[in-house]
């Protein structure tokens, strides 16, 4: 037993460096004061300082920032009201319908590119923003999906069935009883698909159009004409980013299912003394 958690510990230490060690690699040398990479030539945040007076990148910046937002918040109504009507439908191939909507994160990306690029020219829709945020928006719709319904399958039914024998109708029963309930899970699926949105660079050089680049994109044209500690800045900015949204859905995932266990607990208690459901 112990020369396996030994085996087990050191491969987990050979991955854990293989993932990780050039990511830190990239953070350090992006305060590199020297120009040439393999040099170090002191500490400095001058490269941060370039970058930050580059018009090119901070209007790369800009245009990512509005696609994560607009496709996120899209994915964000579409896939909530999927997760919520989809039980609701008694048709055979419901099953099917949801397995096809979660095909955009099992398709590769290079083929989803192509296919939004031929669809796009058939449609004669103009590569650009517009375009960037349809095939943004697809892809990130399975993520809010999968997690609201993940969200609805814990919440007793019996909550909406009570405000209905109250006199309330669909629509407020889903505002006041069913959002607040389902809220922790949109923003966790929110917060999801901002970040793949935000570095995603191969369905973008599919859809995107000559006077519309993202940051993914213009790091990607940078590093063709070799790797610069500005470069290097901005990886470190966009990973720091990436993982501050990353561990906030965490974080919410995580809250989500204390609500669910802390409801549970109090329906399991209510059972055992039914006198405590009825005073308030």
């Amino acid at each position: 037993m112990k020369k396996r958690s030994k085996i087990a510990g050191v491969y987990l230490g050979v991955m854990l460096a293989l993932m990780y060690v050039p990511i830190l690699l990239v953070i350090v040398y992006s305060f590199n004061g020297s120009r040439i990479s393999s040099v170090w030539g002191g500490f400095s945040l001058k490269w941060y300082a370039e970058l930050f007076r580059d018009r090119s990148y901070l209007e790369a910046m800009t245009n990512s920032l509005v696609l994560a937002t607009l496709s996120s918040l899209c994915a964000a109504v579409i896939g909530t009201l999927a997760a919520v009507g989809m039980p609701k439908i008694s048709w055979r191939s419901k099953n099917v319908i949801e397995y096809i909507s979660t095909l955009p994160i099992m398709i590769p990306e290079i083929i989803l590119g192509m296919v939004f690029l031929v669809y796009f020219t058939l449609m004669r829709l103009p590569l650009g923003m517009t375009t960037l945020v349809i095939a943004h928006t697809s892809f990130c719709i399975p993520y809010v999906y999968m997690l609201v319904k993940a969200r609805l399958v814990g919440i007793d039914k019996s909550y909406a069935e009570a405000a209905k024998d109250l006199g309330a109708g669909e629509w407020n029963v889903f505002l006041d009883i069913t959002l607040p309930l389902i809220l922790p899970a949109i923003t966790s699926g929110v917060l999801l698909s901002f970040a793949m949105s935000l570095d995603d660079v191969v369905i973008s050089v599919f859809v995107t159009g000559v006077h519309t680049n993202t940051l993914p994109l213009k790091i990607y044209t940078q590093l063709k004409t070799g790797v610069t500690p500005k470069v290097n800045a901005l990886s470190t900015l966009m990973f720091g980013a990436t993982l501050l949204i990353v561990l906030l859905s965490m974080w919410f995932g995580k809250k989500t299912v204390q609500q669910t266990r802390r409801r549970k607990n109090h329906e399991e208690s209510s059972d055992s003394y039914p006198g405590i459901g009825l005073v308030r």
